[in-house]
């Protein structure tokens, strides 16, 4: 099964029990997410720590995060699955010209 990840930006991330993390986020907000949630560290971004959370858990706590770094996730492997975008190319339409030939230019 697939699940929808986003790369979080967070200034710590604490063990409390088998089950259960703390997170603070740079704005200060904390919350509570359960491990199973939590799929690793994001190794991409270099500025600050980035860990990957479920979006689902993301959408029910007070927690400040961007929905623009995103992954898919296998649930019983925990691995990042590739992903891939499809863009439909339309051209734009050409104008015929009726373009006549140079006089000079014809023998």
């Amino acid at each position: 099964m697939k699940v929808l990840c986003y790369s979080v930006r967070l200034q710590s991330l604490t063990s409390i029990s088998d089950k259960c993390l703390v997170v603070t986020s740079y704005n200060g907000s904390e919350a509570l997410i359960p491990k199973s949630q939590y799929f690793g560290q994001d190794y991409d971004v270099t500025k600050s720590e980035a860990y990957w959370i479920s979006a689902w858990v993301l959408e029910r706590v007070n927690l400040q995060y961007s929905s623009k770094k995103q992954g898919w996730f296998d649930k019983e492997t925990r691995k990042l699955l590739p992903s891939y975008t499809f863009e439909k190319h339309i051209p734009a339409k050409i104008i015929d010209k009726n373009v006549k030939p140079d006089a000079d230019l014809i023998r």
